[in-house]
């Protein structure tokens, strides 16, 4: 039996969308998220589309030249510190847009633009008028039509401010200075902002793009690949192992779901994180704000410029949003990938005994031509375990800030994308795997033909409920340290002191049929699994 992953693919192409849409009441941080980005990142491709168009190539390397042939981007990748970057990073470029210096100075324009618009609502900001029609179609464009570029160019700045955040304000000042309308408050961008109010809302926004678009996606097949699993062997018998030993058997199709499920437990208590933002000045009083308009009620203006955007509002911060939320959306992933460790050494191990045969075609070693080693799933346990280093550092330092703040947190954000990638890249090395699995009925056949002795189980079960005395002992004595097999149970069963419909039952037993509920389970596993619609 092949399980052939092409039937697998997912069809609903619409981002899930998580939690409520906040409501106006101020200063409240129980909302919970919406993972469906309002703010589509611009469509960007990883390669050069014409020789005047430079698209996003990646997080790591612009080619600067718009004929870059194959080899040039061969050569970066031989050259690429990171292995996501060079050898694997066709698997995982669509985290890139995201994740990436580009997503980050993208979402950081948006802010920015965005936090303009909103000020030219506020009827006390009078410096700053309603746009008209035509500016704001302009200003929206800045943001639909960002490119390459412009990232480029806002690079360029910073060479000259030495600061990543200013050169944005000063990109966008650029932009706009053309434009008669808004020409006159460009010194209202960033107006009463640190830049982690920027920071800290483009870092949500990234992480809610990267999870909502690929790594939920992600899960969601390689959770529907093991469902389909669970579900194809529900009926195949197997000889359960406990401490190493042969345990009452099980089928297949059982022990995929327990994966199926746990691995959908955890996703949705990713998908349930709130993605928290604030915007509340250099220390979280809105001390500028107030300097400059008293009469305005910012920590309001604040929550509904943070829900406006998708995001759950935090009141309570220092100058950064404390990153709580992060942690536990970390660990979150952590623990998904934990239960993938143990799907994965599962694989290993049945595959290693033999019930499992892999789709041939590759090299499994490059000095025994027989073997077809288990790759993906080691692929994937190793990533799991980098992957897994990394999330654990995200969430045990990010959440650690000086007083009202230091600056530790700022580089290690930018690693986020490392870890996520490494998630990714071991979702997508499974579900390869799974695509290549073959059942070997006929090697799980043999396993349960040779091992009678789990039904000393039933046995001393059916013998207690009649009153057999010392059932358990009599059943050790017959089991332990000899060799069993059908006729020596049934030899047993015979001469027991039970009714004979008993007997009959027992006597109807075989590794092979004794797996109880098993099957059921088994074929239940979506009415117990939780996904994105």
């Amino acid at each position: 039996m092949e399980l052939n992953l092409s039937s697998m693919a997912l069809t609903n192409t619409q981002i899930p969308c998580f939690g409520i849409i906040p409501t106006r009441s101020l200063l409240n941080p129980s909302k919970s998220l919406c993972l469906a980005s309002h703010h589509q990142l611009p469509r960007v491709s990883f390669s050069v589309s014409s020789p005047h168009s430079l698209k996003l190539m990646s997080s790591r390397k612009v080619i600067a030249m718009a004929g870059a042939s194959s080899r040039d981007l061969e050569m970066s990748n031989l050259t690429a510190l990171s292995p996501l970057d060079g050898r694997y990073w066709g698997k995982v470029k669509e985290l890139a847009s995201s994740m990436s210096e580009f997503g980050l100075i993208y979402f950081r324009v948006l802010v920015e633009i965005k936090w303009l618009i909103k000020l030219s609502n506020i009827p006390e900001v009078t410096e700053v008028p309603s746009f008209s029609k035509e500016a704001q179609i302009y200003l929206q464009g800045i943001i639909d039509g960002f490119s390459m570029d412009d990232a480029l160019e806002v690079k360029k700045i910073e060479r000259v401010t030495n600061h990543d955040v200013k050169a944005v304000e000063y990109f966008l000042k650029q932009k706009c200075e053309s434009h008669p309308e808004i020409a006159k408050v460009l010194e209202f961008f960033h107006f009463a902002c640190t830049s982690e109010d920027v920071n800290n809302l483009s870092h949500a926004l990234m992480l809610q793009e990267a999870l909502s678009s690929v790594i939920l996606p992600a899960m969601d097949e390689l959770i529907k690949s093991i469902s389909l699993m669970a579900k194809n062997f529900a009926y195949v018998p197997m000889l359960s192992r406990t401490h190493g030993q042969p345990a009452s058997p099980t089928t297949l199709g059982k022990e995929m779901a327990i994966f199926a499920v746990r691995l959908s437990e955890e996703r949705r208590y990713l998908s349930e994180t709130k993605i928290k933002g604030k915007f509340a000045g250099a220390v979280g009083n809105y001390n500028a704000h107030i300097s400059a308009y008293s009469n305005i009620d910012w920590p309001h203006v604040a929550e509904e410029f943070v829900t406006s955007l998708g995001l759950t509002f935090n009141p309570y911060v220092t100058q950064i949003e404390p990153h709580d939320y992060m942690a536990r959306l970390f660990n979150t992933i952590s623990q998904f990938n934990n239960i993938l460790i143990d799907f994965d050494r599962d694989i290993w191990s049945y595959i290693s005994l033999g019930y499992f045969k892999q789709a041939t075609g590759e090299i499994g070693s490059s000095t025994m031509p027989h073997k077809v080693n288990p790759i993906d799933f080691e692929n994937s346990e190793g990533n799991l375990g980098k992957a897994n280093a990394e999330l654990a550092f995200l969430s045990m330092k990010l959440p650690i800030s000086r007083m009202q703040r230091d600056l530790t947190d700022s580089t290690v954000l930018r690693n986020m994308g490392g870890a996520l990638g490494h998630s990714l890249l071991a979702y997508k090395s499974a579900i390869q795997g799974i695509g290549k699995l073959q059942v070997n009925e006929a090697r799980l056949k043999e396993d349960l033909d040779h091992t009678w002795e789990v039904l000393a189980e039933p046995i001393q079960t059916v013998m207690r409920r009649y009153g057999v005395p010392e059932p358990y002992e009599k059943l050790k004595e017959l089991t332990r340290g000899r060799a069993v097999n059908e006729e020596s149970i049934r030899k047993f069963i015979k001469g027991l002191e039970l009714p004979e419909e008993a007997k009959d039952q027992l006597l109807k037993l075989t590794p092979h049929t004794y797996v109880g509920a098993a099957a059921a389970l088994a074929l239940a596993v979506d009415e117990a699994v939780h996904l994105g619609h």
